[in-house]
């Protein structure tokens, strides 16, 4: 799911509370656990003749202790009745596939869970899809020659709100930054992108394994990824729009299909090969589905939050700072109480403690009413417009306005490769540190009843230097650019 509303829809209605002047990127292997059985406990072993052949193929993300070897998570999937798509050692994480029903109960349903199969038990539909579709269905490249070459560069209010074009008279990124956009796929072909867009470091990840052939990362049926990728590094050629690090490079990774849905193997794949490839930024602008995982509970939602979860952690270890998106849920996020995460809403992306995670703001700096919030979850605050003040961004075959968290986040990431850009040697830790540490602070509002029916639409707790709405303030990329400029190194 795609956290993005189109300018003319209505608003759609996301930890331990930690008050503090810094994020710290926490691993969450001890936070995080699934209460599976020890490997040694063998699965019941499944005559292989006697498993399924003739039922539909259904994926599966498998979840093992870690430092389980491959050739043991292989055994135990095929004793299961299933065939091993990939396997990432680093975090214990397998896909699979298997025709037979048995699969889960064969391996536990705390090793074992498929979205698609709750997807179909369910009954969801492409009617039901996540992501709003382009029209016609099918998407073709766009043609250069048919984009508008006027300079809309005035209308991109989020931009003055963040001092981005003061930012960018000191830096405007740096090709070998690379921010990965975990997304439905770029358009190469835009005019706004084509000089960006890092064909060697993208890869389409709908499977659950990379696979870095152009077909596979290009957008089939929706624009949103492109929308995203523009506020991050739009050309800055005088026409159009510009993104916030115009000179950064982008990778596309296809993580949404064409049903709208991002399944959590897609993501794990997306992240792991950010981790692999050595990506700088990570951008998630959408809530793992089906549903949004996000205030339910269930022990095979614990699967996915377990592997998603290791996946963030492992690229974070790997020198990548990964930034998402609240929801368009309009709901609180925070624990429930200090130190329980288990009772409250949860949405992943967005509640690992390992993503920096950003709120929208409208154009009068006010949480949007759409946007999900959470005191210890929300970290920083960015533009997402409300109707009809949107985003303006690159779209298949031009520009869109877009209101949403998703068109938040990439203003941050966008920051975040400005950061790298002007120091180089800076881990995740300390962009993030720079980011969260340079923004506006913004207060909670004493009144927040937008819709004048005399009721609040949400609760913010907290105080001007850090509360639930605005996490630690608007981010402001001047200031974090200079801050960089002037913040040591780490060893």
């Amino acid at each position: 799911m795609a956290l993005a509303r189109l300018s003319t829809c209505a608003p759609r209605a996301i930890g331990t509370v930690v008050i503090s002047a810094t994020i710290t990127l926490a691993p969450l292997s001890t936070a995080v656990g699934v209460s599976a059985d020890p490997l040694s406990t063998p699965a019941p072993a499944a005559d292989r003749a006697a498993c399924a052949s003739s039922g539909e193929t259904v994926r599966h993300l498998v979840v093992f202790d870690e430092g389980t070897r491959e050739s043991d998570a292989t055994e135990r999937i095929e004793a299961a009745c299933g065939d091993s798509v990939t396997y990432y050692p680093e975090i214990a994480v397998a896909v699979a596939n298997s025709r037979d029903a048995g699969f889960t109960e064969r391996l536990g349903d705390a090793r074992s869970f498929s979205a698609q199969q709750r997807r179909d038990a369910s009954g969801s539909s492409a009617e039901s899809r996540r992501v709003p579709r382009a029209e016609p269905s099918t998407l073709a490249p766009t043609d250069p020659e048919v984009v508008p070459s006027t300079d809309r560069s005035d209308e991109q209010w989020g931009m003055r709100m963040l001092e981005v074009p003061r930012a960018r008279s000191v830096s405007a990124g740096d090709p070998d930054v690379v921010v990965g956009v975990l997304d439905s796929g770029i358009d190469a072909a835009h005019p706004e992108l084509a000089e960006a867009v890092r064909a060697d470091l993208s890869a389409g990840c709908l499977s659950g394994k990379p696979d870095p052939t152009a077909e596979s990362w290009s957008p089939s049926t929706s624009g949103h990824g492109t929308h995203v990728a523009g506020t991050i590094a739009a050309a800055e050629d005088g026409t159009g729009i510009t993104g916030v690090a115009p000179e950064a490079g982008i990778a596309s990774i296809k993580v949404i299909g064409d049903r709208g849905y991002a399944d959590p193997e897609a993501v794990v794949c997306g992240l792991m090969w950010a981790a692999a490839n050595s990506l700088d930024v990570t951008n998630s602008s959408y809530v793992v589905d089906p549903g949004s995982l996000s205030c339910v509970s269930g022990t095979e939602l614990d699967v996915a939050r377990e592997a998603i979860a290791r996946a963030a952690d492992h690229a974070t270890a790997e020198g990548t700072l990964n930034i998402a998106a609240t929801t368009n849920d309009g709901v609180n996020l925070s624990p429930t109480s200090a130190g329980d995460q288990e009772d409250g809403c949860h949405a992943l992306p967005a509640s690992l403690r390992s993503m920096l995670t950003v709120s929208a703001v409208d154009s009068d700096e006010r949480k949007a009413t759409y946007s999900s919030y959470g005191l210890g979850v929300v970290s920083v605050a960015a533009p997402g417009g409300e109707a009809p003040r949107c985003v303006l961004s690159a779209a298949p075959g031009g520009y869109t306005r877009v209101c949403g968290t998703s068109m938040a986040a990439p203003y941050v990431s966008g920051v975040a490769a400005l950061v790298a850009s002007a120091n180089p040697d800076h881990g995740p830790e300390q962009i993030a540190g720079t980011l969260t540490s340079s923004t506006r602070n913004v207060p909670c509002p004493a009144d927040y009843d937008i819709s004048g029916d005399g009721k609040q639409e949400g609760y913010c707790s907290g105080y001007s230097g850090y509360n639930g709405f605005y996490g630690h303030g608007i981010v402001d990329a001047y200031a974090a650019v200079d801050d960089a400029d002037s913040a040591p190194s780490r060893e």
